[in-house]
């Protein structure tokens, strides 16, 4: 059994590896990127589409009502990814941001699993938790760009939209079956365990 599992994360892996490695390898597209490359950005990684949608998710579904309170996970991580890849484009260097990545989503997949109930500040310091290492990422990608503030600016705008689109995923699922959204988070854990699976066996 433990055999098959591992297997099985290994062909996760390598699916999610092909949609999000363009994300966070540096090749030479990075150096040209501007506002709308910056803004398609987000959505050519598995990893990051998977984790601003997980966050929106799982702000609406701990929600007890639809307005302000919502947003603290999703601005929190958007504000965060913004300072980390501040962070990035100075040289600032982490050690483990892609395992983390991957962790991140284990995490958000969980959060939505579970419903765990962080509201305001709490949560936004949750999400940022996951953010910086996203926002590392981008910077590094972004160091030696000429054109690095209108990518990321197209980049925080990409994360804001996946976050609103999470936020009304979770929405309309509130009256939904319980499962729904626990198989969905359960997906997004999942691609998270596949991609740790693969940053630690490579």
């Amino acid at each position: 059994m433990h055999t098959k599992l591992k297997a099985l994360l290994a062909l996760l892996a390598t699916a999610a590896a092909s949609g999000s490695a363009l994300a966070h390898t540096g090749v030479d597209v990075h150096q040209h990127m501007g506002f709308m490359a910056g803004f398609l950005h987000p959505f050519a990684g598995l990893d990051h589409m998977a984790v601003m949608l997980a966050i929106g998710l799982w702000s609406a579904l701990i929600a007890k009502q639809f307005g302000r309170e919502m947003l603290w996970g999703p601005l929190g991580f958007a504000n965060v990814l913004l300072a980390g890849a501040a962070l990035g484009l100075q040289g600032m260097q982490i050690p483990a941001v892609e395992p983390m990545i991957a962790a991140s989503l284990v995490a958000a997949g969980l959060l939505v699993v579970s419903k765990l109930p962080l509201r305001g500040v709490a949560a936004a310091m949750l999400a940022g938790v996951f953010a910086l290492f996203h926002g590392l990422a981008h910077g590094y990608e972004l160091a030696n760009n000429a054109n690095a503030f209108q990518a990321l600016a197209g980049m925080v705008s990409a994360t804001l939209l996946l976050h609103t689109m999470g936020l009304a995923l979770g929405w309309s699922l509130r009256g939904a079956n319980v499962w729904v959204p626990r198989m969905l988070g359960g997906a997004v854990a999942a691609l998270g365990s596949a991609l740790l699976f693969l940053q630690l066996t490579n």
